[in-house]
């Protein structure tokens, strides 16, 4: 029986026989050398960059000795996790609540990680929905209630975003409507609701993406993954507030059936929408999800959403992009991403974006009908979703989730799904 490989942390500096890197290696295992031992940015990634280096070792059971906060396992287990191999850990003495809090943090995200990594032929509009609701069910089954909406029933409802954008495949579109009872004393109405961007597969429909492009768009459903998965890792952790969860799913093809430029939708809020660019659907969806949220009257409603490259061009993939113009909420949304090591960055929104994609035949366009949808495309899909809210400026949080997938293996992340996200929106719902 082979022993785990040990790893241990220290505050010396590596012998220069390993090199520039932070790792050292003896008979038992690796020691991972860092600036300090106190959680701060700086060491926690070096922890997470080593384990990423550990990775490629191909180690089957390791078994971290000595001191580790819970801090330094949680970012050892981001950077050492893959999609396509379970490791076997043994994590270092915690408290017991911190192990607990641990052990969830890594059970929630790795369920959002696998959502997103799946095949899109296996997880279709319905089964995206099926499984969050059945998931979310198990873990608070006396709190937890949802229905789904799907195909025809869409369109006879009104809801006009998800049944265009979800028309042009065989596979029905969907919209979950989940409600978590953590406070059975209130008159009913949410605190938070939770709406997430479900696009399945996003071929780009008629505005078709190049293949390059087309290759990841199974996480096209990251928002969807990321709010049900703070969810879930809220009420592990005790979350005594009433959440609704909407999951606004479809699948995004080119068939004699889809959707096409030039198109204008009808919303239950009296906005109309032309068609200029059927790639830019994502808003599409989440303006129903939006009117739904601002009808319950819930004070806070926050979306996430793997939205536009835009947002990835200007914050790159170590960041979410955060749109608010509630400056409190803003300023309280940054401080938790902050203390939870999951960072965001706030960008430009304010009520003029709402009129930078102006149409001829309706309301407004969808997008500015030149690549990428041109200059501040993140703003101003942010502003195309304010028209959905009774009150943009105050209670609204819209998550541009640049940093929930990757498309490669890097020095942090192994390809594939982050989970980024998932950890500030649970401190926003637990800290409300």
């Amino acid at each position: 029986m082979t022993s785990a490989f040990q790893v241990m942390l220290s505050s010396a500096k590596p012998d220069s026989i390993w090199g520039e890197g932070n790792l050292s290696f003896n008979e038992s295992g690796a020691t991972i050398h860092i600036k300090d031992l106190v959680d701060n940015s700086e060491s926690l990634c070096q922890i997470q960059t080593a384990a990423r280096k550990l990775a490629g070792m191909k180690l089957s059971d390791v078994s971290l000795v000595g001191d580790w906060s819970l801090e330094a396992q949680w970012h050892f287990w981001q950077g050492i996790s893959q999609p396509n191999k379970q490791l076997n850990i043994s994590y270092a003495p915690l408290s017991q609540d911190e192990d607990k809090n641990l052990r969830t943090m890594i059970e929630s995200h790795q369920w959002v990680k696998d959502l997103i990594n799946h095949t899109p032929e296996d997880m279709s509009p319905m089964n995206l929905a099926n499984q969050v609701g059945d998931y979310l069910s198990e873990l608070a089954p006396e709190q937890v209630s949802y229905h789904i909406i799907a195909g025809e029933e869409l369109k006879d409802k009104g809801y006009t975003g998800i049944y265009n954008v979800g028309r042009g495949s065989e596979r029905p579109p969907a919209l979950l409507t989940l409600d978590y009872r953590g406070n059975a004393e209130s008159n009913g109405t949410p605190d938070v609701v939770l709406v997430g961007k479900g696009i399945t597969f996003d071929s780009g429909g008629y505005s078709l993406k190049q293949s390059q492009s087309m290759l990841h768009m199974k996480s096209d459903m990251g928002g969807a993954a990321t709010v049900a998965g703070a969810l879930a890792l809220a009420i592990s952790q005790g979350l005594q507030k009433n959440v609704r969860l909407l999951l606004c799913c479809a699948e995004n093809l080119v068939s004699g059936q889809a959707y096409k430029l030039s198109d204008v939708l009808q919303y239950r809020n009296g906005v109309s929408v032309e068609v200029v660019n059927t790639d830019a659907e994502g808003r599409l969806v989440l303006a129903d999800g939006l009117i739904d949220a601002s009808q319950s009257e819930a004070p806070i409603i926050l979306d996430a959403a793997t939205l536009t490259g835009a947002a990835v061009v200007a914050v790159g993939e170590d960041y979410n992009a955060l749109f608010c113009m509630d400056e409190p909420l803003a300023q309280k949304f940054s401080a938790l991403a902050e203390e939870n090591f999951d960072p965001c960055w706030r960008l430009p929104l304010n009520k003029s974006h709402q009129n930078n994609c102006p149409s001829a035949y309706a309301d407004t366009a969808n997008s500015k009908s030149v690549p990428g949808g041109g200059a501040g495309g993140a703003s101003n899909a942010a502003g195309f979703l304010s028209r959905f809210l009774n009150t943009p400026e105050s209670g609204w949080i819209h998550l541009d989730l640049a940093a929930c997938y990757c498309a490669n293996a890097n020095s942090h992340w192994a390809a594939g799904a982050t989970g980024s996200g998932t950890r500030s929106i649970a401190a926003l719902l637990m800290n409300l």
